[in-house]
């Protein structure tokens, strides 16, 4: 196992399997609440869902309307479990917060160097880590 040392931004501990985009992610028009599934054409992880996952990506984009999308999307049943971004944004933010849905950032080594899709990771805000594996 390996641990990376990570900022908090929501308290909790969450553990799943991972889902990585190296592109920002928009949960206005991005996400289908619907389905969890990213529907943004071109995105690299179109048509794939995020439900459930340890969503990994580097920065969230979009309208201050993605909080609204996000509550949408976990009351529905298909948000991510857990949250890790090299480096938070308020969108994503507010939207874990109003979720509870733990999430750091500002890992101290790049999580794309160690994380690959499908590996079991584990999202520790309470402590402030990544653990992988």
């Amino acid at each position: 196992m390996m641990k990376i040392k990570a900022k908090t931004i929501v308290k909790g501990i969450a553990s799943g399997e991972a889902i990585i985009s190296r592109m920002p992610i928009s949960f206005t028009g991005g996400v289908d609440p619907n389905t969890g599934k990213v529907r943004e054409p071109g995105h690299d992880l179109e048509g794939k869902s995020i439900a459930g996952k340890i969503l990994i990506f580097p920065v969230g984009k979009g309208s201050t309307t993605g909080s609204w999308q996000y509550y949408a999307t976990y009351k529905r049943g298909n948000a991510p479990r857990g949250i890790i971004n090299l480096q938070a944004e308020g969108v994503v933010a507010v939207s874990a917060v109003i979720t509870g849905t733990p999430m750091v950032h500002r890992p101290e080594q790049d999580p794309f160097a160690y994380i690959k899709d499908g590996d079991m990771v584990t999202v520790n805000g309470d402590e402030g880590f990544i653990e992988i594996g």
